[in-house]
C-alpha cells in the first residue's frame, strides 16, 4: 500500500511540475498573440519560428538589465545567424515611443516585435524583465533566463552553439 502511495505521489508531482513545450506554447500565442511591428503592422505568427532556434527575448525600454543586454544579443545575431539562429525581442513597453526612441539611441540587428496587448507575455507566464527563452528546432524550451549579467553570456553562448548543432 505505501508503494502505491509514493507511485501516486510521485505521479502527482511530476504533473504539477510539468513544464508545456513551446510547441504547446506555441499554438496556445498563435490565436492570442498579436505581435505587430513598433509602427503596429502585424508581423509574423509564431508558428513560423517551428524548425529555427530561437532566443526569444522580453524587453522595454526602461529596464536597465534589458539595455546592457542588446549588445549581447546584436552580438549573436551578428556571429549565429547564417547558422541557424533567430534572435527576436519582444517589446512591452506601455508606449511604443519609448520603445522607438530607445532604438533610435540603441540600434538593433535583430528582429524587434511589440506584444501590445501583453498576451504573450501572459502566454510566456513573464515574471522578470528580461526574461529570454531559448527554444530548439522541434520548438521545446530549452532554457529560461531571466535578467541579463554580462558574466552570463559565455554560457548562454555554449547552449545556443549546442542547439544549433543538434
Amino acid at each position: 500500500m505505501k508503494k502505491i502511495k509514493f507511485f501516486c505521489f510521485a505521479v502527482a508531482l511530476l504533473f504539477l511540475f510539468a513544464n508545456p513545450s513551446f510547441a504547446e506554447h506555441l499554438e496556445r500565442a498563435s490565436s492570442s498573440c498579436h505581435l505587430t511591428t513598433l509602427d503596429g503592422e502585424p508581423t509574423y505568427d509564431l508558428q513560423e519560428l517551428k524548425g529555427k532556434v530561437v532566443y526569444m527575448d522580453f524587453w522595454a525600454s526602461w529596464c536597465p538589465p534589458c539595455i546592457k543586454s542588446f549588445p549581447f544579443l546584436n552580438q549573436l545575431e551578428q556571429d549565429l545567424k547564417d547558422e541557424g539562429l533567430h534572435v527576436v525581442g519582444i517589446n512591452l513597453d506601455e508606449k511604443v515611443t519609448d520603445a522607438q526612441a530607445f532604438l533610435a539611441k540603441n540600434p538593433v540587428d535583430f528582429s524587434i516585435v511589440a506584444d501590445p496587448s501583453k498576451q504573450c507575455a501572459q502566454v510566456f507566464e513573464l515574471m522578470a524583465m528580461p526574461t529570454s527563452y531559448l527554444i530548439d528546432r522541434n520548438g521545446n524550451i530549452r532554457h529560461v533566463h531571466q535578467g541579463f549579467r554580462s558574466g552570463e553570456s559565455e554560457e548562454l553562448r555554449a547552449l545556443i552553439t549546442q542547439l544549433l548543432k543538434e
